[in-house]
């Protein structure tokens, strides 16, 4: 099968919160459709960074260039675009839409064989322990308190909340937060906490001394740019383990993660990493140092497969405002119950999209794009957000 066609659209979803009464993350993602030469289609999709610029490349050099090529020569594929389109080793708009479709290739490929993607990159099992991102960062103490309890007492044995991300906070407002989050889910509820590269090193390690007692399972992108040499020192400095990685563009990026012991916990994500392909790379990178996997940045229903396939995968993030995105956009999806995910083990990707819905919410106007009164996650400013 050769690859015949690429199609990239840009779409919107709105989350709402209950409780909050409107909505208070605004989602959009590239979706991009690979069709061959005998016909069949295979999926994919990245996230919301610079979206028209990664649809221009995929229509204006990755298509072109790639159009005739076998599906099941990723490796070449991959080599074309590094040496023809990327001899630099950029990362961002390049990345991104090479993973949304090598991603495509492999749902191709599962279909064709009959075999689901988790299963074709080394199928080591067919399920993964799971956790939910729940705590919003304009959420204050009690916010989180009271919804770290709604996500406990529905199952969830693992949660994730934001620091930093609030210029009118400080470190020692975060410490008040987790404190509340810890005690309002109590001891056997794992927390984990998110930065998303908020923190200069020096408030970075304030905040972990402060916290150490909060049995804190990691501190994910503690620090500004993913700094390898600066994680490495907060690293050495706090009980807290450290993770990062989601939107490393490529194996070379955690390269200097792991030469440098920078983290405890690598988190490639396929959507931004390469996609499967090159996430593959980094998970046995990983093994070969002895360090286990998790997924950042959400979208479950894509990276489960990569954390269920290799044998060092570990929890998969259920980000309140994807995990609802995906449901909403595609049938089939898993949900984790009680801390764990099981496949379907259909071919593939094994969900398929909802037409209709993608229809409906796709934009072709770049000014329908725009995040007024949002951050660059698309969440809600504080001041935005209707009292509770």
């Amino acid at each position: 099968m050769k690859i015949e066609k690429i199609d990239a659209t840009l779409h919107r979803h709105e989350i709402d919160l209950p409780g909050i009464g409107k909505s208070i993350e605004s989602r959009m993602f590239v979706f991009v459709e690979v069709t061959t030469d005998e016909g069949q289609t295979g999926f994919g999709l990245t996230g919301s960074i610079l979206p028209w610029a990664v649809i221009a490349c995929i229509q204006n050099h990755l298509a072109p260039a790639l159009k005739g090529r076998d599906i099941l020569h990723t490796e070449a594929i991959h080599a074309h675009v590094w040496k023809q389109l990327n001899s630099r080793a950029y990362t961002g708009v390049i990345s991104n839409a090479l993973s949304a479709i090598d991603v495509a290739l492999w749902d191709l490929r599962g279909k064709a064989e009959n075999r689901s993607v988790h299963e074709l990159l080394g199928g080591y099992r067919n399920w993964a322990p799971t956790y939910a991102t729940f705590g919003y960062p304009f959420f204050d103490e009690a916010q989180l308190a009271d919804y770290g309890r709604k996500f406990r007492d529905d199952g969830h044995t693992m949660l994730k909340m934001v620091v930093g991300g609030e210029p009118t906070r400080t470190w020692r407002d975060d410490v008040r937060r987790v404190q509340a989050a810890r005690e309002a889910i109590g001891p056997d509820v794992g927390l984990m906490i998110d930065a998303n590269c908020w923190f200069n090193p020096y408030d970075a390690r304030l905040l972990c001394h402060a916290i150490e007692d909060c049995n804190v399972m990691w501190f994910e992108e503690p620090i500004q740019q993913n700094d390898a040499r600066a994680l490495a020192d907060l690293r050495q400095h706090t009980s807290v383990p450290i993770a990062a990685g989601q939107m490393e563009g490529h194996r070379w990026r955690y390269r200097e993660l792991v030469s440098h012991h920078a983290v405890d916990v690598l988190q490639p994500n396929v959507l931004y990493n390469g996609g499967f392909t090159e996430s593959l790379k980094v998970a046995h990178l990983a093994q070969a140092y002895n360090l286990p996997l998790a997924n950042g940045g959400g979208w479950p229903i894509f990276n489960m497969h990569l954390l269920c396939g290799v044998m060092n995968g570990g929890p998969v993030e259920f980000h309140y405002g994807m995990w609802q995105t995906g449901k909403h956009f595609f049938d089939g999806t898993p949900d984790p119950v009680n801390g764990r995910m099981t496949l379907s083990g259909k071919p593939g990707l094994g969900f398929t999209p909802k037409r209709d819905a993608l229809r409906e919410a796709r934009i072709t106007d770049p000014s329908q794009s725009r995040l007024e009164g949002r951050d660059s996650h698309g969440y809600l400013l504080r001041e935005a957000i209707p009292a509770t």
